[in-house]
């Protein structure tokens, strides 16, 4: 499972609406180390002066993995989790990730993070499972 959903958090979602703010407490409850790494970019965001952070940590156990790889491939919680902290995230893999400031959304470092050629310089064959 990806999040661990209280029964008043349920019950909330099944009467309508959710909040971000109640979403996002869900997610950095269940994903405290995805939230940990994306927490960490923003922060790194203030002091690297370009206008992105990229984090290429290899995640220190499966299920730290399995925490970042649910963060990042879950739309609701990946926009949210923008939102939250008005930035652009992007992954690669689990042994990279950036977070973009909005205004460098497009710039040369965006699009050479996304890019197919970045994608394949940062394979090896220890990250043949990740």
């Amino acid at each position: 499972m990806s999040l661990n959903v209280s029964p008043e958090l349920l019950e909330v979602a099944k009467a309508g609406p959710v909040s971000d703010e109640e979403f996002l407490a869900c997610v950095r409850d269940s994903l405290p180390y995805a939230w940990k790494v994306v927490d960490q970019l923003v922060s790194d965001l203030g002091t690297t002066g370009n206008g992105h952070a990229v984090d290429r940590t290899n995640p220190p156990s499966d299920k730290d993995q399995g925490e970042l790889l649910r963060l990042m491939a879950s739309s609701p919680m990946r926009q949210a989790v923008e939102r939250h902290y008005g930035i652009k995230l992007e992954f690669q893999n689990c042994c990279s990730t950036g977070a973009f400031r909005p205004e460098a959304v497009g710039g040369a470092a965006h699009q050479e993070f996304i890019s197919a050629r970045a994608q394949l310089l940062n394979q090896s064959p220890e990250l043949l499972n990740c």
